[in-house]
């Protein structure tokens, strides 16, 4: 039996092949996310309410961008929050108090 060599080339190809078999059983396209996301899509993301969404707005814990009425948030932002990058605030939501 022969013994076969594998380059890196072959690894890569292999590697592009597969996930481009994922992406079509999944039926999705592994597209970067916006750079601006509307207020829903923040919402949808963070899995959190309008008036939580409006809090952390109010308290400056998530910056916002405001064009002919309609909010804009910035993608990195909202993954710097989610990983804990900005500042740690206290918002009261509710009776009880919650760390972001």
């Amino acid at each position: 039996m022969a013994a076969e060599i594998i380059t890196k080339e072959d690894l890569q190809e292999f590697g592009n092949n597969l996930l481009n078999q994922i992406k079509g059983l999944l039926g999705q396209s592994f597209e970067e996310p916006k750079k601006w996301l509307k207020t829903y899509q923040v919402k949808n993301l963070l899995k959190i309410s309008d008036n939580t969404l409006q809090t952390l707005r109010d308290n400056g814990t998530i910056p916002f961008t405001k064009l002919g009425g309609i909010l804009y948030y910035s993608y990195e932002d909202i993954k710097k929050v989610l990983s804990g990058e900005m500042e740690s605030k206290r918002i009261k939501v509710g009776k009880r108090q919650k760390q972001v």
